[in-house]
């Protein structure tokens, strides 16, 4: 039902849609005629007739030629234009669908420890789905109007060929038939299974190369260039292979429908030439149809086609709607229809007594039976071992993730009011920050447009950036594609910087400290609960690392989902 809908969604209003078909009909039929006009007329010329019996004939070759070209080019612009519109409806669609799912409902499975499965990595979900959704447009450019248009004059074609000589029109009729059957039976066992294929593997070869470019210094350092090498090479070779495959198929589609356009044309004058000797062909009107279907099979090569661009455009809207699904996958929080504003005049309360929680697609829980208070102005470490659960209760905190049990802050229950209200209220600064390739200044209006230059370069002061921004140039130094231009470190204090701007009055910060050394995740922590204290805001704080006790209120510990103190 959702893949219909996306389908639907695909195609262009029908006015636009019956416009390109209808000059797809004209051109197609310019093209027969053409062929038809041109061999009536040689033959009838080699009669030595009149000039004024050929002249309309004359007069009609140049008209087709020029109509067909002139109509391919109408029927080209329009259909083009028409489907490539639809694309901003599409991914409007998408987007409003995706936006809910977020970030936790996206893509396939995760583990314990909240990892994604390996089909739903960041890179090659992004890629694959930004792929599927350019595939879209073909449903009208390759299938529909193909279809349409093509079966238009096919048909009219065959009715033509039945007046001339009613054999000629029965054995065109008979190997066009079979050619639709033997061509898409050809198309569907040599070049199927690799057109579906086709997008995941363009979205591992994009993936794999993401991998090897971003982490390149990583590689190098532990002697693991040559493997990442490999499994690019490897992902580029699938894909040759696939599409390799897919061409041969197309390729053998065609011959197909050529040998069976010669049996055609065999099979007309298998009956043309009786009817000549029997006077009810005259030899202009035997060219004709012998002839005809040459232009019929040249019209007729798209349909068989057709049902191959079917194959993966249905494909394409398939993975489509497995990605961003109608429903919201349970485990994902979603607004009730009287859900209210949440009002919050200071830093609130945080009381939570879950009973079980789980990621989308996981019939596992990932905690259960955790019970605790966050208190106003608490500075709290959490702790535990590498899939305990704790970035998952960082996402029950923040409402990417429902639970079964009660949430309240300030005593309101959060399923009660408005998600993006608690997002407003508790914050979190992820494990590996999303940096957008602009320079420092975009980078921190993005948690508040309003804020002014001084107040920019006052955040990064506090977050002990203020001297480096000086030595880089200013709000206007670069950070690169995914803040390719800084470190770990210094990614994780702009974070920081964005968190304070966006004024969250409770704030979860996820493992801060793991893409740094230790004298530099000792200094962010430090940095993170001595601004926190400063403000007065409530810190959650999910590290490995040992924090001095003189900043914290208390600690909790996660092990195995469950809290243990």
């Amino acid at each position: 039902m959702q893949t219909r809908r996306i389908l639907r969604l695909a195609l262009p209003p029908a006015r636009t849609l019956w416009v390109a078909i209808a000059f797809g009909a004209l051109s197609g039929a310019c093209a027969v005629a053409l062929l038809g006009v041109s061999a009536w007329l040689i033959t009838r010329a080699a009669e030595q007739p009149a000039l004024m019996y050929i002249s309309m004939a004359v007069v009609g070759v140049r008209a087709f030629a020029l109509g067909r070209a002139f109509f391919r080019y109408l029927e080209r612009l329009a259909g083009h234009d028409a489907a490539f519109a639809r694309l901003g409806a599409i991914r409007t669609d998408l987007f409003a669908r995706l936006v809910p799912l977020g970030p936790d409902g996206i893509g396939a499975r995760r583990d314990a420890g909240g990892r994604r499965g390996e089909s739903a990595r960041g890179g090659e979900l992004l890629a694959r789905l930004a792929d599927d959704v350019d595939e879209l447009p073909d449903f009208a450019l390759r299938v529909v109007q193909p279809l349409v248009s093509g079966g238009i004059v096919v048909l009219a074609s065959v009715v033509a060929a039945f007046l001339f000589l009613p054999a000629a029109g029965i054995a065109l009729l008979v190997t066009l038939t079979a050619a639709l059957v033997v061509g898409t039976l050809v198309n569907r066992w040599a070049a199927g299974a690799s057109e579906r294929r086709i997008a995941p593997l363009r979205a591992a070869v994009s993936a794999a190369v993401n991998d090897l470019v971003t982490n390149v210094e990583v590689l190098i350092a532990f002697d693991g260039l040559a493997t990442a090498g490999e499994r690019v090479r490897s992902a580029g070779a699938r894909l040759t292979a696939a599409m390799r495959t897919r061409a041969t198929g197309l390729g053998l589609t065609a011959g197909a429908v050529s040998l069976l356009a010669g049996a055609a044309t065999l099979l007309a004058l298998a009956g043309g030439i009786p009817a000549l000797q029997e006077g009810r062909l005259d030899g202009p009107s035997l060219a004709v149809v012998a002839l005809l279907p040459l232009a019929v099979f040249e019209v007729f090569g798209s349909l068989p086609l057709a049902f191959g661009a079917w194959r993966r455009v249905r494909a394409s809207a398939e993975r489509i709607a497995a990605t961003a699904p109608a429903t919201v996958p349970d485990g994902v929080p979603v607004d009730r229809a009287s859900a209210t504003a949440l009002h919050v005049t200071s830093v609130p309360d945080l009381r939570v007594r879950l009973k079980s929680a789980h990621w989308p697609g996981s019939s596992s829980p990932v905690l259960r039976d955790v019970a605790f208070e966050l208190r106003a102005g608490e500075r709290v470490v959490l702790t535990g071992s590498t899939g305990a659960g704790k970035t998952a209760l960082a996402h029950v905190l923040t409402r990417f993730l429902d639970l079964d049990g009660s949430y309240t802050i300030d005593g309101a229950d959060v399923r009660s009011v408005r998600q993006d209200d608690v997002r407003r209220v508790v914050g979190l600064v992820e494990q590996q920050p999303y940096l957008f390739d602009s320079d420092l200044r975009q980078n921190l209006l993005f948690a508040r447009e309003t804020a002014t230059d001084e107040e920019l370069l006052a955040v990064l002061e506090r977050v002990g950036l203020g001297e480096w921004t000086r030595s880089r140039g200013g709000l206007d130094t670069p950070v690169g594609e995914r803040g390719a231009l800084v470190s770990g470190g210094q990614a994780q204090r702009i974070a920081l910087a964005r968190a304070l701007l966006a004024d969250f009055p409770v704030l979860v910060v996820d493992e801060p400290t793991a893409n740094v050394d230790a004298a530099v995740a000792d200094r962010i922590v430090r940095d993170i609960l001595r601004t926190a204290a400063d403000d007065g805001r409530t810190v959650l704080l999910i590290s490995h690392t040992d924090v001095p006790d003189d900043l914290l209120t208390r600690r909790l510990h996660l092990e195995a989902g469950t809290l243990v103190a």
